[in-house]
């Protein structure tokens, strides 16, 4: 009996508008200047590689640096 007097459920809202893609083509002025920051990082990574003396086989050293000094070793 209780089905009787059941208050019926409102109708749906329409689903909203669908949004358009953002554009994927970048200007000329985007490519130079992410062109430019690529640039810059990969200058700061050479930089901080050339100080490195170590590599997947250890110490790197030239000839020069193991000879004796003036000073002791």
């Amino acid at each position: 009996m209780g089905s009787i007097f059941k208050p019926k459920a409102p109708a749906l809202p329409p689903p909203p508008a669908p949004v358009e893609a953002p554009s994927t083509e970048l200007s000329e002025e985007e490519k130079a200047r992410i062109k430019k920051e690529q640039d810059a990082i990969e200058r700061k990574r050479k930089g901080y590689k050339s100080t490195i003396l170590t590599g997947p086989l250890g110490i790197q050293e030239d000839e020069e640096s193991k000879l004796k000094t003036l000073l002791g070793e």
